[in-house]
């Protein structure tokens, strides 16, 4: 029987070539997206008429009960998560000095909160049945910080923390829980960055010299889905160009 992975934020980026890379495999995959969000229905087709059926639901990542009322219906309709990708994630950029409340709160309830809102309703079903992956997407900037984002860098590396206090917890019922840091990916989030800052900031901190593919951050997850992976839990994982070593 396929096995059901739930990809928070799958709708455009990252999101979208984890889920393409999940269902090439022979997942059945689900994923997620805002209740504001009016274009999923033509995101759902697109992706039909490109041969890829996906299952999408409402759901406020960043508010618990919302997150348990999606996962319930998913498991209802489609069956139990065996996979969890939390990739949702948002921005809000600007230096400390700037930094107001609405913004802190708004990038630690989207990055942070929502790998306890989607993780907690499905953990215990993992664990029942003796298999899981939970994969937590953060970020380079968790791992190094960056300028103008002590929300973002702040969340993303509270991120790996939960990654490892969980993976203890779960480690001997079959369950592993790993965290991937992209750097720099060729996403949309990324490709607004203006041009001249990309060309001259961004890329020659890179050594390999270009931003990453989201199919190469993908075929990661997909590892850490599998069952190859079995023997790796509580890692970080680093994707981006050797930009960041530790």
């Amino acid at each position: 029987m396929a096995r059901v992975a739930l990809v928070t934020g799958g709708m455009g980026g990252l999101g979208e070539a984890i889920c393409i890379k999940m269902v090439a495999l022979g997942y059945k995959v689900v994923t997620t997206y805002s209740p504001s969000n009016k274009t999923h229905e033509s995101w759902l087709a697109t992706m039909k008429d490109q041969g890829y059926n996906f299952t999408a639901y409402p759901c406020d990542v960043s508010d618990f009960d919302s997150a348990a009322t999606c996962i319930a219906a998913v498991e209802r309709d489609i069956g139990p998560v065996d996979v969890l990708v939390n990739n949702a994630g948002i921005t809000r950029d600007m230096t400390f000095k700037k930094m107001d409340k609405v913004n802190w709160d708004a990038v630690m309830k989207t990055n942070l909160d929502s790998v306890f809102n989607m993780t907690k309703p499905v953990a215990d079903g993992m664990v029942d049945r003796g298999w899981g992956r939970i994969i937590n997407i953060s970020s380079v900037n968790g791992q190094k910080g960056a300028f103008g984002q002590t929300n973002y860098s702040a969340a993303k590396a509270g991120v790996h923390g939960f990654t490892k206090a969980l993976a203890l917890e779960v480690a001997r019922k079959g369950v592993t829980v790993n965290t991937i840091s992209p750097g720099y990916i060729g996403t949309k989030m990324v490709m607004e960055i203006p041009k001249d800052v990309l060309d001259s900031k961004i890329i020659p901190q890179i050594p390999m010299a270009r931003l990453g593919k989201p199919e190469e951050v993908a075929g990661l997850v997909a590892y850490l889905a599998s069952d190859e992976a079995a023997f790796l839990t509580g890692a970080n994982i680093a994707i981006n160009g050797g930009q960041h070593m530790s």
